[in-house]
């Protein structure tokens, strides 16, 4: 165990495999025997494709809770999944420990997040409220890494009028200084629960929102946004009531299988170090089919990461097949994998960036492509 390793120890709480497993244990082809878990002692994670981390803090959705077990609630579901991919290693580190104040639990889980990332892990949170997203980008910072950032939720949270944290932590991300944010893309807001003055204000800013209906159409175009953005981050207010019933927000969003392939997504990317899962109250779920429901998000991630692991560098040009081709003027290269399939395209300045197989038809009409537009412009 590194020095590193050792000293965010004291801001993490081991796991109870044996409350997880309600005593019964887990068999041999169940993930929960393939996991490396803080329980005893600090796992080595040297070998993980990505390490788990709880933090049930809800003080800043107003719901009075410092911590809940909804980490762990989500645990005993996963844990019971059955090991499908054998060459991706999970490590789960147990549950950031709650501050006296909400800050104090935002520092810790930044701490425990940077130092992971600093290990070159892909980290998981399991919230919490949604404005741990807050420390979760505070990781970065810490690091003054500009990024991307995607965000799946119902409601792009800058209400303004609102004093919680979990309503309008998104004013400090997309607009605080020092800022880190390269680019915002926010995945599936359900027009109802916005004013159109806040979706105008966004794309002034040369962000991009997706509306849930329009995803859904063509949930394939959030793979290259997803692609491209380091910090993820999910709210099951996103997933629809009947899929997510903990979800008291709207009855409508994306179904389970939807949020499933968003999740896909975020593990086939390279670029994606930091997810987080958010908006779980264990009380409000029926039959835990919520926690269900995420446990399969996280048995996705890791189908995601093993296609990921696939892929050929784009520097080995003869894994992909090359499209080049003139639209407005302007003379730019496709790259396609052999191996996944996925689509690349070449800005200006000669660097590549995640695109959509619809981009590419898009510029063989000799058009210019909104992704690569918006691209150009933040370049």
């Amino acid at each position: 165990m590194s020095l590193q390793t050792e000293s965010i120890i004291d801001f993490l709480d081991p796991i109870n495999i044996a409350m997880i497993s309600n005593d019964e244990g887990f068999k041999d082809s169940q993930l929960g025997k393939h996991i490396a878990v803080f329980e005893d002692e600090f796992p080595d994670i040297s070998q993980a494709d990505f390490v788990i981390v709880g933090c049930g803090e809800m003080r800043g959705a107003g719901v009075g809770l410092t911590s809940t077990n909804a980490p762990d609630a989500i645990r005993a579901e996963y844990y019971k999944l059955f090991h499908w991919h054998t060459q991706v290693n999970v490590a789960d580190i147990g549950n950031v420990k709650s501050g006296a104040t909400l800050e104090d639990t935002y520092a810790a889980l930044r701490t425990v997040v940077a130092e992971l990332m600093d290990q070159k892990k892909k980290v998981v949170i399991l919230g919490g409220s949604h404005d741990i997203t807050t420390a979760q980008y505070q990781a970065y910072g810490s690091k003054e890494r500009i990024i991307d950032v995607a965000c799946v939720d119902a409601r792009i949270d800058l209400d303004m009028d609102s004093v919680l944290p979990a309503d309008n932590f998104l004013v400090e991300m997309l607009t605080g200084m020092p800022n880190y944010l390269k680019h915002y893309s926010h995945i599936g807001f359900q027009s109802y629960f916005m004013h159109p003055d806040m979706l105008e204000t966004i794309d002034k800013l040369g962000f991009d929102c997706y509306r849930v209906g329009k995803v859904k159409e063509r949930i394939e175009e959030m793979e290259p946004a997803i692609r491209n953005s380091e910090l993820f981050s999910f709210d099951i207010a996103a997933i629809q009531h009947a899929h997510a019933p903990a979800n008291r927000l709207t009855p409508n969003g994306f179904n389970g299988e939807e949020a499933c392939t968003l999740m896909q997504y975020a593990g086939m990317s390279n670029n994606c170090d930091s997810i987080g899962i958010y908006g779980y109250i264990a009380e409000q779920d029926e039959h835990a089919l919520t926690a269900k429901q995420i446990s399969h998000m996280l048995w996705y991630l890791m189908d995601g990461i093993h296609k990921g692991k696939e892929e050929a560098s784009l520097d080995n040009k003869s894994e992909f097949n090359e499209f080049t081709m003139a639209f407005a003027e302007v003379e730019t290269t496709f790259l396609q994998s052999k191996r996944t399939g996925r689509w690349w395209m070449q800005l200006h300045d000669g660097k590549y960036v995640a695109c959509s197989h619809f981009d590419y038809i898009i510029a063989s009409n000799n058009e210019i492509p909104e992704r690569w537009f918006r691209a150009v412009e933040r370049s």
